[in-house]
């Protein structure tokens, strides 16, 4: 199998990955069972922040039993699920959490979420009775009843996990990822199910393609365009070139693709900023467009101005190749897709690698036994006699 049948196997598969179904979520509420033998007629894995909710309505008293499960972001972390009777966001969210305190009991307080930075302890507008919380298996779960309104058909819920605990009385401020400031939705008591609005539902969509598409164009693509540039000159010349204009050229416009897409994320997450994820992305989408112009500026080999542009052509590509892999690092972190995503491309990283280093030495002592005189060097160096490139 040659280099490029092999690198579209790597493609392949790490696509593959990206696309399996199975990556939100390592298990369904249909699964879990309380040690207090409680059973609810409904449940729903919640979009974000892998937590669940199980819960019974009563429409004759208007009563919400509920569990809600979650996991802390550290073991002596909270975790919160609360109604915003007045809007979809955090703010005005009655709200009941669950930690640790001082004497390591699991315990559960009411609060209210007044603003971004007052959270009082209290007495909520709905009353709320059998309250009591436990710690399993790394998770933390509410139990509750709730008197809602009397009608009452569906009520916006939010919920949030945090690691931090003050003073074993009130809990600490959580991250602000996307997860985190997504964690929102409606919950249909009638139906039995959660109602995502159409904002959110597309956020999530074009957050999961952009993500993919800058992986597989920057951190895939890319990388493989280079290598068969180094390395296929020497023994397929000069049908490497075509191939890696092929590459490099799908690499791109897929690339802008993801871009486009990220502008949009932007536009429908107002408030949200990754400053050093979109910094690396205006300056990857600027170096690959200079790098497409470079094909129509290449002089021919003889050219006098043929070794300027190798330098530049060479150190933009090698710049691009550098951004894009700390972009999709800085972009996994964002999405949070779970560890084996980032354990999956660093394998693919160092595949590729060891492909590369097996194929430089190969290629060099090709090089060195054809003992290139000194009129030759210029040659070698240009790419010429399917001579080696130099690294910028």
């Amino acid at each position: 199998m040659g280099l490029c049948e092999s690198c579209c196997v790597i493609v392949l598969c790490f696509m593959f990955l990206l696309l399996n179904p199975q990556f939100s979520y390592s298990m369904s509420c249909t699964t879990q069972k309380f040690t207090n033998n409680k059973l609810y007629q409904h449940c729903n894995d919640l979009l974000h922040l892998n937590c669940y909710i199980h819960w019974t309505y009563n429409t004759k008293v208007s009563s919400l039993n509920l569990a809600f499960v979650a996991t802390p972001t550290k073991s002596d972390g909270w975790i919160s699920w609360g109604i915003n009777p007045i809007g979809t966001g955090m703010v005005g969210t009655q709200s009941l959490i669950a930690f640790k305190n001082l004497n390591d009991t699991i315990v559960v307080k009411t609060f209210k979420l007044n603003s971004y930075k007052s959270i009082v302890p209290g007495e909520l507008e709905y009353r709320v009775s059998n309250m009591e919380a436990m710690y399993s298996n790394e998770m933390m779960v509410i139990f509750a009843s709730v008197e809602l309104p009397k009608g009452m058909r569906e009520l916006n819920q939010v919920w949030q996990v945090g690691n931090l605990v003050l003073n074993g009385k009130f809990p600490g401020i959580h991250d602000f990822q996307l997860e985190n400031l997504n964690s929102k939705g409606k919950l249909d008591l009638m139906k039995g199910k959660n109602v995502n609005n159409g904002l959110e539902d597309s956020m999530v969509k074009n957050r999961n393609i952009h993500g993919i598409l800058n992986i597989v164009s920057w951190g895939i693509l890319f990388p493989i365009g280079i290598m068969i540039a180094r390395y296929l000159r020497t023994f397929v010349d000069p049908i490497w070139f075509y191939v890696h204009v092929t590459c490099q050229i799908s690499s791109y416009i897929i690339g802008v693709s993801g871009w486009a897409t990220g502008l949009k994320l932007g536009s429908q997450s107002k408030g949200i900023m990754y400053n050093s994820h979109r910094d690396f992305g205006i300056a990857l989408f600027c170096l690959a467009t200079l790098q497409v112009f470079a094909l129509f500026l290449r002089p021919k080999k003889e050219h006098k101005y043929r070794f300027y542009w190798n330098m530049y052509h060479h150190g933009i590509g090698y710049g691009v190749l550098v951004l894009g892999i700390i972009n999709v690092f800085k972009g996994l972190e964002i999405l949070q897709p779970g560890s084996k995503w980032k354990l999956a491309y660093i394998i693919f990283l160092s595949i590729i690698g060891g492909i590369a280093l097996i194929l430089e030495a190969i290629t060099w002592t090709i090089v060195l036994k054809k003992k290139p005189g000194k009129s030759n060097i210029n040659k070698l160096y240009d790419g010429q006699n399917g001579g080696q490139q130099p690294l910028t």
